[in-house]
């Protein structure tokens, strides 16, 4: 009986985290809910959009349900007749983060965003979740999708000039990434093609992307703008532009952003991606990142190859920001009482869950910023736009500022893991 009792606590972690038969519930398409995320600092709602049907499902075809628990919100599809949990992600968005500004206490905003999951072949409920000030979320949203409901849309992509730049095999079986030309002329497709190849580069300049280079495909569209360049609302100067984006989101200069969500996962389902990078055709210093929605950054700034990387350690793998002492737009980011979902950052609530076993037992916990520890795994206090309360895991790191050499070892070991995720 004892030995039945421990197989049991043997097979029970397999069992808590099997994954779904892709073929017994989806076809290789995908499904894609449009929504708007509405409301105030204290309000949100769902508002529906359309659906549609796009062409590719680049995703694993294994790992279906989220094990990351990352994410300020998140999406789940149970199949309608079993009620069966047959997908799930976690994401975030402009919107979280619009919600803790000043000017989210006073006025009403919408900010577009998508549910994308592999296409159905039977009926499904998709429940779209917010995850709480306590960590926990709640359903704001949930309906039944008969998938062959003639108000799916099913048109035909426009016809957009499509490039490999790195290309390592099946979609299915790579992280498939997805730049998109902001700002480049019809006069400038060369020189978008070879930004996006030098950014790619970049990317596996560093680790852990440098050693696990043969499983990533990343292909470029091009989607040439009226005019070059990009908004710069500070400085009054305004640029036709396929995705409209702005420097200035929530009025900090270097905060480089699109509100113009379908236009780009319309523009993006012109080929199999896991991410999606807008690359914007500018000098300027810029970017912005969030998790599983989408990743932008300039092409030619001096430091360009830091921020395109910085800001897809944020949209790829849910990494935080560790720098503390910056200009940013927020206000009350996070709750101290309970652990940040991003795995680099922790309030030493339920510190056991991070990256406690990556420490040297002769590392003082907190660890000072000392140079003694420059080369350390550590808990050093501030990250998280906060100086206190919040702690991260180096003194230096590609989330925390330019200078760094690279990503610290919680972060790659992170990165690899989402890579992992994506790739078996």
């Amino acid at each position: 009986m004892k030995l039945n009792f421990v197989l049991i606590l043997l097979i029970l972690p397999f069992l808590t985290f099997a994954q779904v038969d892709y073929n017994s519930y989806f076809k290789n398409k995908s499904f894609r809910f449009d929504f708007l995320l509405g409301g105030n600092s204290d309000e949100v709602v769902v508002y529906p959009q359309e659906m549609k049907q796009e062409a590719f499902w680049a995703g694993s075809k294994n790992n279906l349900i989220d094990t990351f628990n990352y994410g300020s919100y998140r999406f789940r599809i149970f199949d309608s007749k079993s009620d069966s949990l047959i997908f799930s992600k976690g994401f975030s968005t402009l919107f979280q983060e619009w919600q803790t500004t000043a000017e989210a206490k006073t006025l009403n905003k919408t900010f577009y965003q998508a549910a994308i999951f592999p296409f159905p072949k039977k009926n499904v409920r998709l429940e779209i979740e917010a995850r709480q000030w306590d960590g926990n979320f709640k359903t704001l949203y949930q309906t039944e999708i008969n998938p062959k409901d003639y108000f799916i849309l099913k048109e035909a992509n426009a016809d957009y000039e499509i490039f490999d730049i790195v290309k390592n095999g099946n979609p299915e079986k790579k992280v498939d990434l997805v730049i998109l030309a902001e700002g480049y002329s019809t006069f400038e497709k060369e020189k978008f093609i070879e930004d996006a190849k030098r950014v790619s580069g970049y990317l596996f300049e560093e680790e852990p992307f440098k050693s696990e280079q043969e499983k990533f495909n990343i292909k470029a569209v091009f989607t040439p703008s009226a005019e070059s360049g990009t908004d710069v609302p500070g400085e009054n100067i305004y640029k036709n532009t396929h995705f409209n984006s702005k420097f200035y989101t929530f009025d900090v200069p270097r905060y480089l952003t699109t509100y113009d969500m379908k236009s780009v996962y319309d523009v993006a389902s012109a080929a199999p991606y896991d991410h999606i990078y807008v690359l914007v055709n500018t000098e300027r210093y810029g970017g912005g990142g969030f998790y599983n929605f989408l990743s932008v950054c300039t092409s030619d700034n001096e430091l360009t190859k830091e921020v395109f990387v910085h800001e897809f350690g944020h949209g790829f793998a849910g990494l935080g920001d560790e720098y503390y002492n910056s200009s940013v737009a927020y206000e009350d980011f996070y709750n101290l009482e309970i652990e940040p979902w991003e795995p680099n950052l922790t309030t030493n609530v339920d510190f056991e869950k991070k990256w406690k076993s990556m420490i040297e037992e002769s590392t003082p916990i907190p660890t000072p910023r000392k140079e003694k520890y420059k080369n350390s795994v550590g808990v050093f206090e501030g990250g998280g736009y906060m100086d206190k309360g919040i702690y991260s895991p180096a003194i230096d790191c590609r989330m925390k500022s330019n200078v760094a050499n690279g990503f610290c070892p919680v972060c790659e070991e992170s990165i690899r893991k989402v890579i992992k995720f994506y790739s078996e």
